[in-house]
C-alpha cells in the first residue's frame, strides 16, 4: 500500500471493476476519501487504483477471496488498522452463471451467493471496528431481485439476498450512527440512461444522505 493519509474519510470497494467499481471510488475520492479497491487478485486492482492516482488521488489496489471468509476478515482488517477507518464500505460482487433453475447445481448456486451475498456478513462484521459514526455500508443492488432472469437464476438469488440482509445491517447498524444502503439498479448497465457514471452518482448520492432521510433500499430508474 502507498503512503496514506490517515486523517481522510476512507472508502473500500470489494469486488471492484472498471465500471461501477471503479465509478464510484472516483466519486468519493473527488470528495477526499483515499480509496482501497479489492478484486481476486491485487494484480487486478491495482491498473484500477493506477487509474485513480493518475487523476491525482490516493488509491491502492488489494486481492481478496470473496469466497473464503477468513480472508474477506483478513483484507478488511488491514485496510483498517492502514488507515485507522472505514467510512464507506462498497459491496460490488455479483457472479452471472448462465444456467437456468433446471441446469444450475445446489453446489454452485452456494458458490455465486457465498460471494454475491454471504461475503457482505464477514466484511461488515470486521468493518464494524473501524466504523466511525456516520460510517455507510453501501451495496449494489439489481432488479434481478424482483425480476430474475431464468436463465442466470443464481443472479437474482444473490441480489434478493444481499438486499434483504441490507435492511437487517442497517437496523442493526442504526443506533451505533452506521447505516447501510442497497441500491437496485432497474435497467443494463451501459444502455441508455444506465451509464456507469450515472449508476454510480445514483449510489453516492444514496450513500450521503443524512439519517433524517435514510432508506435501507433506494431505487435508480434511470
Amino acid at each position: 500500500m502507498q503512503d496514506s493519509d490517515t486523517t481522510a474519510p476512507v472508502f473500500l470497494g470489494l469486488g471492484a471493476g472498471p465500471g461501477v467499481g471503479l465509478a464510484v471510488a472516483r466519486c468519493f475520492a473527488r470528495d477526499g476519501y483515499s480509496i482501497a479497491l479489492a478484486t481476486r487478485f491485487a494484480e487486478e486492482a491495482e491498473p484500477l487504483a493506477k487509474d485513480l492516482r493518475e487523476s491525482g488521488f490516493t488509491a491502492d489496489g488489494l486481492g481478496v477471496d470473496l469466497a473464503d471468509p477468513d480472508d474477506v476478515t483478513r483484507l478488511v482488517t488491514e485496510v483498517g488498522e492502514r488507515y485507522g477507518r472505514i467510512d464507506v464500505l462498497h459491496f460490488n460482487p455479483s457472479i452471472f452463471r448462465e444456467a437456468d433453475p433446471l441446469q444450475l447445481t445446489v453446489a454452485e448456486l452456494v458458490a455465486d451467493f457465498t460471494i454475491g451475498a454471504a461475503a457482505l456478513l464477514p466484511a461488515v462484521q470486521a468493518a464494524k471496528a473501524y466504523f466511525p459514526k456516520g460510517a455507510r455500508v453501501l451495496v449494489t443492488g439489481s432488479a434481478a431481485a424482483d425480476k430474475p432472469w431464468n436463465r442466470a437464476a443464481s443472479l437474482g438469488v444473490q441480489k434478493a439476498a444481499v438486499r434483504n440482509l441490507v435492511i437487517s445491517l442497517d437496523t442493526t447498524l442504526a443506533p451505533e450512527g452506521v447505516r447501510a444502503v442497497a441500491v437496485q439498479v432497474n435497467g443494463v448497465l451501459d444502455s441508455g440512461k444506465f451509464t456507469r457514471e450515472r449508476v454510480a452518482e445514483a449510489l453516492y448520492a444514496a450513500a450521503i444522505r443524512p439519517d433524517a432521510e435514510w432508506t435501507p433500499h433506494v431505487a435508480f430508474d434511470g
